[in-house]
């Protein structure tokens, strides 16, 4: 993460945390300083349809507690059935094991369900996707050259809007992300415009439509938009339209509640930008509203997999909707992946794509994906945010059954979707 008070551009991840452009191009960003003990708690592996197991999945999720995080949780869903496996600690004090079933803040995984809700409205006649910001949110998005007239839906969703993620906004970082003050003020509200008035403190990163830049604010605004296109709260249109009807018993909308609900896990991060920090802070009390429509929801792995096995299976979204959602703003790196509206296109060494998104904020790393019918998901959440080491690993393990090869020997693509943001 970068502290660089003369830039715009969207904060980066050289501290751990983590929002790595690419998991199997960067490698890990840090080290754990304290010492963990890790031990596995492996389930009975369920045959893939090539006759491989979860064994190289489980060893992946040993490795990325070897590189230093706590403790990993991760879930599989495909024809077999549900497969389960975690390693390392849910506790540093007790040293209680991470749960197979925990519950985790998705982060930025929240903003395919944002990205969902706002392409069903479409579908209802509520809204257009190329309407102007301006319609729905009259003179909200003016200064230092931001215009709500110039800007649409679609570009919020797909973060061609050119908006300035507030992410990056030095003295938001130093007050709510950075020790001593996040410690502070970790618990206080925030309301979603307060992170609109940051973000339009700076300059535009570039004119809407003419680039792609990551940006939380995208989906602040999206939220707000689908707010007043559907006449209800952002967590009733989330809750009634998604989280009920396909069951999702582990989601919670937090609103402005701070603790993880049960089961679940303790939360790490070393809250500095300094990559040879070593203090490790418990983050696990935080005020939802300090994410919102951007990163704020909590679910479990077993959910997530059920979303978007839905989603790509077509159960959530008519055909046309799916479609736009799945129409990518080409990676410049590897032009056969993207970012779509909410929802990301990643590639394996093996040639398998996959589509989900990925979420890293403060003491919470994760992942999830599914192939493109729907057949076969995998989700995954790190407690501790200062390395993504190992990630590309449990993808590889899982959908291909190897290691992804040593860095520059061939082609990879996990692209974090978030490109350098933190969310």
């Amino acid at each position: 993460m970068s502290c660089d008070t003369g830039s715009t551009r969207p904060v980066e991840a050289r501290s751990g945390l983590m929002a790595t452009r690419s998991w199997a191009r960067t490698g890990a960003v840090g080290i754990a300083a304290a010492a963990v003990a890790a031990s596995a708690f492996t389930a009975p592996a369920a045959a893939h349809g090539d006759g491989r197991g979860h064994e190289g999945t489980q060893r992946a999720l040993d490795g990325i507690v070897r590189a230093g995080i706590p403790g990993v949780t991760g879930q599989v869903s495909d024809k077999h059935g549900v497969w389960k496996g975690a390693s390392g600690v849910g506790n540093l004090r007790t040293g209680a094991p991470r749960g197979k079933d925990d519950r985790f803040r998705i982060a930025s995984i929240t903003k395919t369900f944002v990205a969902t809700v706002l392409l069903q409205q479409e579908n209802e006649g509520l809204l257009r996707l190329d309407d102007k910001v301006e319609r729905w949110l009259p003179g909200l998005v003016r200064g230092n050259g931001h215009d709500g007239r110039d800007i649409t839906v679609r570009q919020l969703l797909n973060h061609t809007s050119g908006v300035f993620d507030y992410l990056g906004d030095p003295d938001y970082q130093r007050d709510y992300m950075f020790a001593p003050n996040y410690m502070k003020n970790r618990l206080k509200d925030r309301t979603p415009r307060a992170a609109v008035a940051v973000a339009m403190k700076h300059a535009p990163t570039f004119r809407p439509g003419t680039g792609y830049s990551y940006s939380n604010t995208n989906y602040v605004l999206a939220a707000l938009v689908m707010e007043k296109a559907g006449g209800r709260s952002y967590e009733r249109e989330v809750r009634t339209r998604i989280i009920k009807p396909l069951g999702l018993r582990g989601t919670v909308m937090p609103g402005t509640t701070s603790r993880l609900p049960d089961p679940s896990s303790r939360s790490y991060s070393k809250l500095s930008p300094e990559p040879t920090a070593t203090k490790v802070y418990d983050v696990t009390l935080q005020n939802g509203s300090q994410s919102w429509a951007d990163g704020d929801m909590i679910s479990s792995a077993a959910d997530l997999n059920r979303f978007l096995k839905a989603l790509l299976g077509g159960e959530v979204l008519p055909a046309k909707q799916l479609k736009a959602m799945k129409t990518l703003v080409p990676d410049p790196d590897d032009p056969a992946t993207g970012y779509g509206l909410g929802l990301a296109k990643f590639n394996t060494t093996c040639g398998v794509e996959l589509w989900g998104h990925s979420g890293g904020w403060l003491g919470s790393l994760s992942l999830a994906v599914t192939t493109e019918d729907g057949g076969h998901a995998l989700s995954y959440n790190l407690n501790g945010d200062w390395t993504g080491e190992g990630m590309a690993e449990v993808v590889e393990a899982e959908f291909c059954g190897q290691r992804p090869p040593a860095r520059g020997t061939g082609k990879q693509s996990y692209a974090d979707p978030r490109g350098t943001a933190l969310r």
